[in-house]
């Protein structure tokens, strides 16, 4: 019984750890795999754009092989403001955090491509007017570019 409740105490904790190291573990991630990190700052349920970028490019086939593929560790810093939607507290932390350092403006939807360090490479203010094809190939050309 002891074993048992510090294993969930142990799995709660290392959750909470998690999604508050949330962007540090793509940076990790991306440097290990030579990898770039793509984040998204939306509104998923109050951002029209955004909720059109989610459905039209970031859940097609096309995204989905940036990131099984190597190319890609996609980071979404959400920001909705419907109360069943809300985050634990940490992931607002961190969202917010993320904010500061990279979207002052505060632009839904606001993309950036970054290096395993975190600088911008490229951004995308607003809904890109491309397809989820063609958004794809250019992130893979930047990558490409680096090597």
């Amino acid at each position: 019984m002891k074993t048992l409740f510090l294993s969930l105490i142990m799995g709660m904790f290392s959750i909470g750890i998690t999604a508050q190291n949330r962007f540090e573990n793509a940076k990790k991630e991306a440097a290990a795999k030579n990898e770039l990190i793509l984040l998204n700052f939306s509104g998923s349920d109050w951002c029209i754009p955004c909720i059109k970028l989610h459905k039209n490019i970031i859940e097609t086939e096309d995204f989905k092989k940036l990131e099984t593929e190597n190319v890609i560790v996609y980071v979404n810093a959400d920001f909705p403001r419907n109360k069943k939607n809300q985050l634990s507290a940490e992931m607002k932390k961190e969202n917010v955090a993320l904010a500061d350092r990279y979207n002052s403006k505060g632009l839904f939807p606001y993309t950036l491509l970054l290096d395993q360090d975190g600088k911008v490479l490229k951004s995308w203010e607003g809904l890109p007017s491309e397809s989820a094809l063609a958004f794809s190939k250019e992130i893979r050309d930047i990558q490409q570019q680096r090597k």
